[in-house]
Formats: C-alpha cells, structure tokens, sequence
C-alpha cells in the first residue's frame, strides 16, 4: 500500500514540475511571439532583425531590445533602421515595455488599438512613417506616456478626446498628418502649442477664450497714478519759468 501511494506521490509530483516548467516555457516566449509575429511582417533590408531568433526562451540577447531584471522587454529601438511593413497587434502582449522607438522608417498600415494594452508605456516614436488610419482611442488608457511623437505620417480622422485625460503627457507632436475636426484644448492639451499640430488643413483650432481685460486699478493705484501725473505737470512748469527768469537776466540784455 504504501509503495502504490509513494508512486502515486511521485507520478504527481514529476507531472507538477513539467507543467510548472511548461508554464515557464510558455510565459517566457510570449514575448519572444510577439516580437517574432512583427518580424514575420517587416522587409529588413540591412539585417538589422537577424538577431531576432523564435527559438530562443526570451528576446534579451536581440540586438535593438532592452530587458529588465526579470528578463521582460522594456525598450525596443528601431529607429532609423530601414524597415518597411506594419505593426502588429502582438506588440500590444509586451506588458512591460516603456520605450518604442520605430522612427524614420516605411512603416504603412495603421497603429494597432492593442497598443492601448501596453499601459507602462512611457515613450511612443512613431514620425516619419507611412502610418495611415486613425489614433486608437485606446491610446488614452496609457496613465504613465509622456512623450507621442506621431509627426510626418499619413494619419487622417479626428484627435481622440480620450488624450485629453493621460495627465502624464509632455510632448506630442501631430504635425504634417491628415488630421480633422477640432484641437482639444482641454485637460492635457492645455499647455500644448500649435506647433503640435501643424500642417493638418483639415484640424481646427480650439475655441480659446478671449483674455479677461485687465482689473479696474485700486484707489490707492489711482490716487498714485495722479499725484504722479500731478507731479510732473507740477516739476515740468517749474522748469519753464526758471528758463525764462534766465532769458530775462542773463540772455536780454546782451540784445540790446
């Protein structure tokens, strides 16, 4: 009896750790899909994804990617690097990352909603690409982006309203899109120039309000302003009478 439950007692245990490894296994390449699924869908003409191996337990021995200790991706530097293709809504699986970085490339195609997933996202590079479509919405849902640089794409529709409320935002640039309808200048956006949004004919700007006028002055500020202009009236007759009392005493009589 106790030989049958000994091998009762190990048969689970070993089928314990194989799932908990299979987990591990599973867990681990999540990241590794995602990063591969974008792979799958860009031209490389330079080879710069060539370290970007599936077959790996995690990306963080890729050129261009960045890990933490717990070996998850944080950052993701692809700027510049001559790709052309789409992103991929499997990006929106990387729940760590903070750093995106995939400007000045032939990226078309829209940005993937899923990207609103990726809420410790902290800075979003995306100029100087052939992105067309909307914003996501989604984007709103990232608390901690400060930084969505989205300038000298295709982008067409209107600004997602939902922007308006990430408090963590300190630089966006949507310039040179196809951007419509009103610029927010609310919550956010508040403290953004016009800069921001340049070259998008069809974007309107925000209704601000007209400058308060200036408050009435105090009594006392009024009672100051006059006694001051009372004063110079004052100081500027005198000077004329003392140059005409010289004229008189000094100046005449040599006319004569």
């Amino acid at each position: 009896m106790m030989g049958l439950f000994s091998s009762l007692m190990s048969s689970f245990l070993l089928l314990a750790i194989l799932g908990f490894g299979l987990v591990l296994i599973v867990s681990g390449n999540a990241e590794v899909d995602a990063l591969y699924a974008w792979k799958m869908n860009l031209s490389d003409p330079n080879s710069v994804l060539q370290s970007w191996d599936a077959t790996l337990v995690n990306p963080c021995t890729w050129f261009n990617v960045t890990c933490n200790s717990d070996n998850s991706v944080t950052h993701i530097d692809l700027g510049n690097a001559n790709l052309s293709g789409q992103l991929v809504p499997q990006l929106g699986q990387l729940s760590n990352l903070q750093n995106l970085e995939a400007y000045g490339n032939n990226l078309n195609g829209t940005i993937p909603d899923e990207f609103g997933n990726l809420t410790n996202l902290v800075s979003l590079e995306l100029f100087f690409n052939r992105l067309s479509g909307p914003i996501p919405g989604t984007l709103g849902k990232l608390q901690k982006l400060r930084e969505l640089r989205l300038n000298n794409n295709n982008l067409s529709g209107n600004i997602p309203m939902s922007l308006t409320n990430v408090g963590s935002l300190q630089v966006l640039d949507f310039s040179n899109n196809h951007l419509t309808g009103d610029i927010p200048n609310n919550g956010s956006f508040s403290v953004l120039t016009p800069l921001s949004f340049h070259n998008n004919p069809g974007l309107k700007p925000p209704k601000y309000q007209t400058s308060p006028l200036p408050p009435a002055p105090s009594s006392s500020a009024a009672s100051s302003s006059v006694l001051s202009v009372s004063s110079g009236s004052l100081l500027l007759g005198l000077c004329s009478c003392l140059f005409s009392l010289h004229y008189l005493l000094v100046l005449l009589p040599y006319q004569d």
